[in-house]
């Protein structure tokens, strides 16, 4: 520890080699996977220490050397703070520095599972599909050379790194917001393997476990006022510090190949199937969320809390739940989904929680699919009407033209972000038929739907004329 730090970071580091490497240590894992093995390892022992990966930049690492990896988790609550410091990080590796260090770390002979919050476009796949997109740039790159850039490139040529040591491989346990993410994982790592070794494809497949996993919690980014707030609460400065809301929740299909931390004794629900908790969230959470963040932010407002304080929004995602997304989804054992909505109407009510609009609205090619187009393409065949998420869409397609509803730049991030600004036209029907030639994002069954693209024409007309906010009333 340097000198000078605050007494809280004080901590004597774990000798015991990690257990864990999670891959893409951003803000949510840190708030939620990173305490629940902290809390199951001070539950019930064990050597589950977790090796941070970054795979983009330094920023992370820079932030918390200086601590000795420690950090605080602070709870955003209507009635107060909580600080929460966690020392669960064993160190931070930055993958585009030394990526053999990255590899040596996942084929450490004491990890038994290697974890993932990289967002839905780390996973470099065709949404629609599920599939491996072998063209992208970071898996070309990964196939003619050793060292990896992307996340399945890490994940192959650490397994067969362990497969050449006679190691067996660890459990990879995907943490991001996808439909089946372990079995769609699995997939694409084993696409990727084929290609290099079949027989390593192989391998995998008979040996290794991806299990599904379903994760819930409101994280936002930190801000500099978040940093002023907890130094107020503390007397102490935390340059990585992560905020979150006090609701959690973490589903996991318990088929892992080489142990795990006492996760049940923490709370975590063991699973034989994730699915129906997955839908479940995907599309009432991060649905109404995405929703949400692309109407709002054209209607001006620039939080969630902001946004469904508006009466017209309020309305409007309640009528989401109730008429459009309960009816396409069967409830998990034991759970009332309309009283699931009640507290996801509290949960983006919580003032304390900044939650940007903007910032929810980023990567929307990669979230679509999963979030709002599957529930579209079940209630359609289902021949029900889904308006509120077809206004959805043409919100998403307004938002990424990258101009508002006053003419002013929308800063777009999205990996496909120049391919959907040249989509708008003028006349909303031509820019929905130039939209349909999307196959990455939107599934044929929509594309080939002639009344969903006269319905999505006519909501986007009805955007443009009107504006977001009174199209939605």
């Amino acid at each position: 520890m340097e000198a000078g730090l605050p007494a809280r970071f004080n901590r004597t580091p774990s000798k015991a080699p990690a257990g864990i490497v999670h891959l893409g240590l951003g803000a949510f894992f840190r708030a939620h996977g990173a305490i629940y093995v902290a809390e199951a390892m001070a539950a019930s022992g064990g050597d589950w220490g977790i090796m941070g990966v970054s795979l983009q930049s330094a920023g992370t690492r820079d932030r918390l050397a200086p601590q000795g990896w420690a950090y605080t988790a602070l709870e955003l609550g209507p009635e107060g703070e909580t600080p929460q410091v966690v020392t669960v990080l064993q160190g931070v590796l930055v993958a585009p520095e030394d990526p053999q260090a990255v590899l040596e770390a996942m084929a450490a002979p004491s990890v038994r599972i290697v974890s993932l919050t990289v967002t839905e476009k780390g996973y470099c796949h065709e949404p629609s599909t599920g599939r491996l997109n072998a063209d992208h740039p970071d898996i070309r790159h990964d196939l003619d050379q050793p060292l990896p850039k992307s996340a399945p490139g890490f994940l192959v040529r650490a397994l067969a790194l362990r497969r050449d040591r006679r190691l067996p491989p660890f459990t990879v346990l995907c943490c991001d917001n996808l439909p089946g993410n372990g079995r769609v994982l699995r997939g694409v790592v084993l696409e990727l393997a084929r290609l290099i070794d079949p027989a390593l494809a192989d391998w995998i497949a008979a040996e290794g476990a991806f299990p599904s996993t379903m994760v819930d919690r409101i994280v936002p980014a930190t801000t500099p006022a978040d940093l002023d707030r907890l130094e107020a609460l503390t007397g102490a400065r935390d340059e990585a510090l992560v905020v979150h809301e006090p609701f959690r929740q973490w589903v996991v299909e318990d088929r892992f190949c080489a142990g795990r931390p006492d996760l049940g004794a923490v709370g975590v629900q063991l699973v034989e199937d994730v699915t129906p908790f997955e839908h479940m969230k995907l599309r009432m959470l991060n649905g109404a969320h995405s929703a949400l963040a692309y109407l709002g932010y054209l209607a001006g407002h620039r939080t969630i809390a902001d946004t469904v304080a508006d009466p017209v929004f309020g309305a409007y995602v309640r009528r989401l739940w109730q008429d459009e997304i309960i009816p396409a989804l069967t409830p998990p054992p034991g759970v009332d989904l309309a009283a699931y909505a009640d507290a996801l109407a509290a949960r983006f009510a919580n003032p304390a929680i900044r939650h940007r609009t903007w910032q929810i609205a980023m990567d929307g090619s990669q979230k679509l699919p999963q979030r709002i187009l599957g529930t579209i393409a079940e209630g359609r065949a289902a021949g029900r009407a889904v308006p509120g998420l077809t206004l959805a869409v043409a919100a998403w397609l307004r938002y990424v033209s990258g101009r508002d509803e006053a003419g002013a730049p929308i800063d777009v991030r999205d990996p496909m972000a120049a391919r959907l600004a040249a989509l708008w036209n003028d006349d909303p029907a031509r820019t929905v038929q130039n939209a349909m030639t999307l196959e990455q994002v939107f599934p044929q069954a929509l594309r080939r739907d002639a009344g969903f693209v006269r319905d999505l024409s006519d909501a986007l007309h009805r955007l443009v004329e009107r504006g977001a906010r009174a199209a939605v009333a």
